[in-house]
Order: C-alpha cells, then sequence, then structure tokens
C-alpha cells in the first residue's frame, strides 16, 4: 500500500504545472457530469416503451381560466365558444381566476363584477361543467406577501372563501405559491376552509409543487435558493388528505429536451400516484403556454411531451385508478396546437 502511494505521489509530482491543473479540472468536471448523466439516463429510462392504449382520459380533467371571465370581458358567446372547445373532452372543473387575494387574505368585490353571471351561465349552457373561484397569492416570506402563519390572515382567507362560494361557485381553487413544506398554516387552512365547502356541499382543490424528483431536494432548495419549489412525498400526501382535488404543477422544470421533459412527467405522475388517496382526484398539469427562459423552455416543455410521459405514468403505478386527470394552463395562452395534443394523445 504504501509502495502504491509513494509511486502516485511521484507520479503526480513528475507531471507539469498546467498538466496537474488540467487533471484536477477533468476530475471535478467528471464529479460534476457524472450525476447529470445518470439523470439523463434515468428520465430517458422513465419516458421509454409503449403506453397503455386505456390510458387516456377518465372525465377528471381540468382548465384553467384567465381573469377575463368574471370581470366583464366576456359574453353568453363566449361561453358558447368555450362549450364547443370542450365538447368531447375530458374537462370537468373550470378554474376561473377570481383573485388574487390580498396580503391580509381579503378579496374585493370589485375583482370580481360578473361572477355570479359567469357561474350561472356556465350551468346553464355547459350542463355537467362545475366552476372553481381560483385563488391564490404570493406568500411570506419569501415574498411580500400573505402570511398563512397569521391567525388573522387565515380568518379573512376563509370568510373570502364563504364569500365567493355563496355566488354560486362549486368549489375554491387555491393556488399559494410558493408553500414550503411542512407549513401548518396552510394545513389550516385547507382544514377551516373544507369545513365552510363542505356546509355549501362545495369542493376545494389546489395547485400544489412538483414532488421531490430525489429525496432531499425540497431541503437543498430552501438552503442554495431560498425557494420552496418542491415537496416531499410526505408533505404532498397530507395535503391530498385534505382536498378534493390536487393538481401537481409539472412544469417550469429547466428540462432542454422534450424526452426529458416527458421522463420528468412520468417520474412526477408515478410519485403522485403513489401517496394520493383514493378519494382524491389527482390531476397533473399540462404547460399550454409559451416560455423560454432559465426555468422553462418551450420547445420542451410542451402538452404533447407532458401528456406522453403522464400516459406510462399512470399505466405503470395505477392504471385502473379513475379518479385521475389533467388540467391544462391557461385557456388565454393555449394554441390551436396545445388543444389539438390534448385531444389526439388524452381525449
Amino acid at each position: 500500500m504504501e509502495r502504491t502511494a509513494a509511486a502516485a505521489r511521484s507520479w503526480w509530482r513528475s507531471r507539469s504545472r498546467l498538466r496537474r491543473i488540467a487533471l484536477v479540472l477533468l476530475a471535478i468536471a467528471g464529479i460534476l457530469v457524472t450525476p447529470v448523466f445518470a439523470a439523463t439516463v434515468f428520465l430517458w429510462l422513465e419516458d421509454a416503451g409503449t403506453p397503455p392504449p386505456d390510458a387516456r382520459t377518465r372525465g377528471h380533467d381540468a382548465l384553467w381560466l384567465g381573469h377575463a371571465w368574471v370581470d366583464g370581458r366576456k359574453s353568453d358567446a363566449d361561453i358558447a365558444q368555450l362549450g364547443t372547445l370542450l365538447s368531447g373532452t375530458g374537462i370537468k372543473d373550470l378554474y376561473v381566476h377570481t383573485g388574487p387575494l390580498g396580503n391580509d387574505g381579503a378579496l374585493s368585490p370589485d375583482l370580481y363584477p360578473q361572477a355570479g353571471w359567469f357561474v350561472e351561465a356556465v350551468h346553464r349552457m355547459l350542463p355537467g361543467i362545475r366552476v372553481q373561484a381560483w385563488l391564490g397569492d404570493v406568500l411570506a416570506p419569501e415574498f411580500d406577501g400573505l402570511n398563512t402563519d397569521d391567525p388573522a390572515t387565515r380568518d379573512h382567507v376563509v370568510s373570502t372563501s364563504a364569500q365567493v362560494l355563496d355566488l354560486g361557485f362549486d368549489g375554491i381553487h387555491f393556488d399559494f405559491e410558493p408553500v414550503r413544506s411542512g407549513s401548518s398554516g396552510y394545513i389550516a387552512i385547507l382544514d377551516r376552509v373544507r369545513a365552510v365547502a363542505a356546509d355549501r356541499r362545495g369542493l376545494v382543490s389546489v395547485s400544489a409543487p412538483v414532488i421531490d424528483p430525489l429525496p432531499g431536494t425540497h431541503s437543498v432548495g430552501l438552503v442554495l435558493f431560498d425557494h420552496g419549489k418542491w415537496w416531499p412525498q410526505a408533505y404532498f400526501a397530507e395535503v391530498a388528505r385534505r382536498v378534493d382535488q390536487i393538481a401537481d404543477m409539472s412544469y417550469d422544470t429547466a428540462v432542454p429536451s422534450r424526452m426529458l421533459y416527458a421522463g420528468y412527467v412520468a417520474q412526477q405522475t408515478g410519485l403522485a400516484l403513489q401517496v394520493t388517496p383514493p378519494g382524491t382526484d389527482l390531476l397533473i398539469g399540462l404547460p399550454a403556454f409559451w416560455a423560454d427562459d432559465l426555468g422553462h423552455h418551450g420547445g420542451a416543455e410542451t402538452v404533447a411531451a407532458a401528456i406522453r410521459g403522464v400516459r406510462p405514468g399512470l399505466g405503470r403505478t395505477a392504471r385502473d385508478r379513475r379518479a385521475f386527470g389533467v388540467a391544462l394552463y391557461v385557456d388565454f395562452a393555449a394554441t390551436e396546437q396545445d388543444w389539438a395534443d390534448y385531444r389526439r394523445d388524452w381525449s
């Protein structure tokens, strides 16, 4: 052993300074590239294979709608066109943007003057479609936003939920970002709003961050970036037990290719299916919008690629599950191609 170590030291010293630096850099590169290569292979394998033909809509899909539907910019003619768009699909729920909430959890009625009209018109013109009030805000401590740990703020969120449910909405859809893993204030809001909704025979649904692709990713994200983008499976399960629907926002992943993004979505679908109770609808978000930046590569994160991941993820993990669907984000950005891909590959 000592002879081997001495020989290694002698060999090292015989190299020029430039060669030693190059070898060190090469070793560092190898250390950095190895996990990236391993992750690439893993996602490629997740995307491999042919999904079962019955891994398609169960009639529990959803669509996020913009604020124009409740502020007076839309008419009965627009709802008729929306009905044509939804015809023949599995979309059952519409999450219409009714907020945003104030940082204190309150909501001014001035923001949604036509909400009652919209709910009534959908129920009249599109029977079988449910309308949920999409409410949200950015959260403290990462932003100067709503603080779920403040009891008075939670009281306002609960009273706001009752306020919009009394307009005839079929449910409340929360999109608070970013909810950090383990947040007890968020859980308290869900428990209280669930009770308020149950009194009115309403639903509670939430948009949820993606699950840790590797154990502990959420902790690394907080330490390095002070950002709560991921949840561990355990917290995802804790939230899923408290709602009627949970939508995994499986986009803004920074994944650079369609193949790898499909593999990422397949993994997310499997992880979420493993811990979502049978009585809770699990929906996987589809990126029906365009962005091209560090966190979202528009050429990679497409509706077609996402569905290509959803189908094997469902087929491998819970092929017979009925309480499952996809959710398109968002109506005003979705293209004809997005809708064509959704219809061809999922409906």
